[in-house]
C-alpha cells in the first residue's frame, strides 16, 4: 500500500492555522475595543466566521483534493444555497403577517 505525500501538507497547515489564529484576534478584537454599534459588530464577526470556515475547509479538509473536488465545491454550494432559501423564507412568512389569521 502506497501513500501519497503532498509536498504543501506542513507549509500549508500552518499557514491555515495562523490565518485562523489572526481571523479570531480580529473578531475579539472588534467585540472588544471597536467602538461600533452592536448591529455592525454582529455583521462583521460573522463575515469573519464565514470567512473562517471557507479557510479550513480548503486547508484543512482539502476541499477541492481528490477526484471529486469540482462536485464537493458544488454540492457545498447549493447546500448554503438551500439553507439560505428556507431561512429567508422562513423570516419572511413569519414576519409579512401571512401566518396571522
Amino acid at each position: 500500500m502506497e501513500y501519497k505525500t503532498n509536498s504543501k501538507y506542513p507549509i500549508s497547515h500552518i499557514i491555515g492555522f495562523f490565518l485562523s489564529l489572526l481571523l479570531t484576534f480580529a473578531a475579539v478584537f472588534v467585540a472588544l475595543e471597536a467602538q461600533l454599534s452592536f448591529t455592525i459588530v454582529m455583521w462583521i464577526i460573522g463575515s469573519l466566521a464565514v470567512l473562517q470556515a471557507g479557510l479550513q475547509l480548503f486547508m484543512f479538509m482539502h476541499v477541492t483534493e481528490g477526484e471529486d473536488g469540482k462536485t464537493n465545491i458544488i454540492n457545498m454550494a447549493y447546500s448554503a444555497f438551500v439553507a439560505i432559501v428556507i431561512v429567508a423564507g422562513s423570516v419572511w412568512v413569519l414576519t409579512s403577517g401571512h401566518a396571522a389569521h
